[in-house]
């Protein structure tokens, strides 16, 4: 069973409060896309009157950590997750409702399979492209994913 984007959205509001709070909202997920939305509002914004790069942060890593969890669930299998890296380009003003999607649920799925079978970490870089609303890229993030099966001690 997959997850849904309000099981994650309830997620955050427990585990990750300060997304939550700043407006970060998981609108789409499927095995191969994630797709996570914010509005710049006052509580979010920066002195410049844009939204805050970390705000955009965690709606980027959010994008690509959902997809890590859906496919964690999907294996069934006990792996654990984290980032390693991160790389973030910002080219715009992020101003408005900014949109997050990463479609790289299928490398990450490959990636957690090569864990699974070798018993050996893996890691996975996943991109995650911000666009406001007329289409045009505000910050492009990667996240370098690692995934590790865990064992019973």
């Amino acid at each position: 069973m997959s997850l849904s984007p309000s099981k994650i959205n309830t997620f955050l509001f427990f585990k990750l409060p300060s997304a939550w709070w700043c407006g970060v909202r998981l609108k789409e997920i499927d095995a191969n896309r994630a797709s996570v939305s914010v509005k710049h509002k006052w509580f979010n914004q920066n002195p410049f009157k844009s939204m805050y790069f970390a705000v955009q942060a965690m709606a980027s890593e959010l994008s690509t950590g959902a997809l890590v969890m859906n496919s964690i669930r999907a294996k069934g299998k006990p792996v654990s997750m984290l980032v390693a890296n991160n790389k973030a380009t910002f080219t715009k003003k992020a101003t408005g409702r900014i949109y997050f999607e990463c479609l790289d649920g299928q490398a990450i799925a490959e990636a957690i399979d090569k864990t699974i079978a070798t018993g050996e970490g893996q890691t996975q870089w996943m991109k995650s492209v911000g666009k406001n609303e007329d289409g045009i890229i505000v910050s492009e993030f990667h996240f370098e994913w690692t995934v590790k099966l865990k064992y019973k001690r």
